[in-house]
């Protein structure tokens, strides 16, 4: 039984490491040390794993509407932990409801982000949210907060 238990402490790192490997991270797309925040109306949500999806509408200087495409940084079973089951969670980003989110931006620039937080409009946390979180607010600023420089992407020819 002792040769048995030998080789167990390597065993649990390599798959603690695996696992650890396995998962993406989300600073490697998105600028999360960036944040900002804005009022939008949700378009679509949709609770699925490994991250929650939602499109939005933002509405900016002179009346234009960018319209975003987004991932939650949270995960569905996080959410359940919290309450927000996926029932729960649908009625509270149906289409059209208006909310604020705190979010950062596609490394690649765009109209694309990783969703921090979500605020109803009456200052509840939906689903899941990171507390305490600081970001200057850039309601109706076009393209709200989008990289600088010349960044390189993973896999990118500099």
């Amino acid at each position: 039984m002792k040769n048995f238990l030998k080789p167990l402490p390597a065993l649990v790192l390599i798959v603690i490491a695996g696992t650890a490997g396995a998962h993406h991270g989300s600073s490697i797309s998105y600028d999360i040390d960036k944040l900002w925040t804005t009022w939008a109306t949700v378009t679509e949500f949709r609770y699925m794993n490994p991250h929650p999806t939602m499109t939005f509408d933002r509405v900016v200087e002179g009346g234009e509407v960018e319209h975003w495409v987004s991932e939650l940084l949270t995960n569905p079973s996080m959410m359940a932990r919290q309450g927000w089951t996926k029932g729960k969670t649908n009625d509270q980003l149906k289409p059209g409801t208006r909310v604020k989110l705190t979010l950062g931006t596609s490394r690649a620039s765009g109209f694309s982000g990783i969703v921090m937080k979500v605020q109803a409009e009456n200052g509840d946390e939906i689903g899941g949210s990171r507390p305490n979180l600081q970001a200057p607010d850039l309601d109706g600023v076009p393209g709200g907060l989008q990289p600088e420089g010349d960044i390189v992407l993973p896999g990118a020819a500099p």
